[in-house]
């Protein structure tokens, strides 16, 4: 039988057993050991060229798509300056009418063709290659990055929204996407050609360069507050409202690329996750399957572990680098798409819209006075 100070000394020994001897001991004991990664980490640095080349692309196409309407307006001779149609690339409701029109005709729309096909290039990028079109491409997402690295800077952080309003604050642009696509799916392809065709469509895009170029106090008021709000608040515009983003994130769902963890190669440092301009918690998943990922493989490159973290194609069964695809590799399937279905749009001559320049000088000086009817 065992007696009351046998019992007390048997507690105390299995008290003392159950601590370290060493406060460290325990943190030590868990912590994994790293290798590191045997090569730097360049996708960074080569996104942010792409991004900065595509960039100084829309700044030309928009400085030579505003020369091409001022000759419009004032009568001058247009055969100097050509309308550049890769500005209907800024036509995202244009594209998807025509994408609808493609689809249930089989046809290539006559007006604005060149929205239909820089539609489909973007969704096959994201089909391919996740959401890298916000990421790799958007000059508006280029601009978003910059503006909140600055805010960042400047203010020591980033701030985050609330986890009870992020998620109703998401939703807004798949509740914008959702409308847009309401009300086009209830357009016939009949529908969908006049409107393309009358006044109103045929200069979408001199009206959307009149909208930056008339802004009132009330529009001022409303694009400096988004412009501050994505300084303070990391990818604002494009986390929140962009709805174009949001048909892209949904069909990233498709694709075959995920960024994918090795667990055993983790050492739980969580670095990836605060590198994720998404908020994604990539340190706690084993595989990326979120349309907010856009494929920029920032926690890639800031992961210090061989083999931990990688952009890849299937899951890895042999190795932690089985199927991994580098940023190389990305950016090159990215230029083949975007200009591959570009060129088979212009050599096939269906780049360029079917209206003449005596039309358009009768519609551009008056393009801010037509309407829809």
């Amino acid at each position: 039988m065992v007696t009351r100070p046998e019992m007390n000394d048997l507690r105390e020994q299995v008290r003392l057993s159950a601590r370290p001897a060493n406060p460290g001991t325990r943190l030590s004991a868990l912590r994994k050991k790293l290798t590191r990664r045997a090569r730097p980490d360049h996708s960074q640095v080569l996104r942010r060229t792409i991004q900065l080349a595509f960039l100084f692309l829309n700044v030309w196409l928009g400085v030579a798509f505003y020369f091409w309407v001022r000759r419009m307006e004032t009568g001058a001779p247009a055969r100097i300056v050509v309308r550049p149609a890769g500005v209907e690339g800024w036509l995202p409701i244009a594209g998807l009418m025509n994408l609808k029109y493609w689809l249930m005709t089989g046809c290539v729309p006559a007006s604005h063709p060149a929205a239909l096909f820089l539609l489909v290039s973007f969704l096959a990028i994201a089909f391919l290659f996740r959401k890298a079109f916000c990421s790799w491409l958007c000059p508006v997402g280029t601009f978003s990055e910059y503006l909140w690295r600055a805010g960042r800077q400047t203010f020591g952080r980033s701030f985050q929204v609330p986890r009870w309003l992020d998620l109703p604050m998401r939703s807004l642009k798949y509740l914008l996407l959702g409308f847009f696509a309401w009300a086009i799916a209830n357009m016939t392809p009949d529908a969908i050609e006049r409107f393309m065709h009358s006044p109103y469509g045929a200069v979408a895009d001199v009206r959307m360069l009149n909208f930056f170029r008339d802004l009132g106090h009330t529009t001022a008021i409303v694009l400096g507050a988004l412009v501050i709000a994505s300084a303070l608040v990391q990818n604002f515009w494009c986390r929140y409202l962009c709805f174009y983003g949001a048909l892209l994130g949904l069909t990233s769902l498709l694709s075959p690329l995920r960024i994918r963890r090795s667990e055993p190669a983790c050492i739980d440092c969580a670095k990836c996750a605060k590198a994720c301009p998404s908020a994604l918690p990539v340190d706690k998943l084993v595989t990326i399957k979120s349309a907010e990922c856009t494929g920029c493989m920032e926690c890639v490159a800031v992961c210090p572990a061989e083999g931990a973290l990688q952009l890849a194609l299937v899951p890895w069964t042999r190795s932690p680098n089985h199927g991994r695809l580098p940023a190389w590799a990305m950016a090159g399937g990215i230029a083949v798409l975007f200009f591959g279905i570009i060129g088979y749009a212009k050599t096939a001559g269906y780049w360029n819209g079917d209206v003449p320049n005596y039309i358009y000088r009768q519609l551009v000086p008056h393009a801010s006075e037509l309407n829809t009817r």
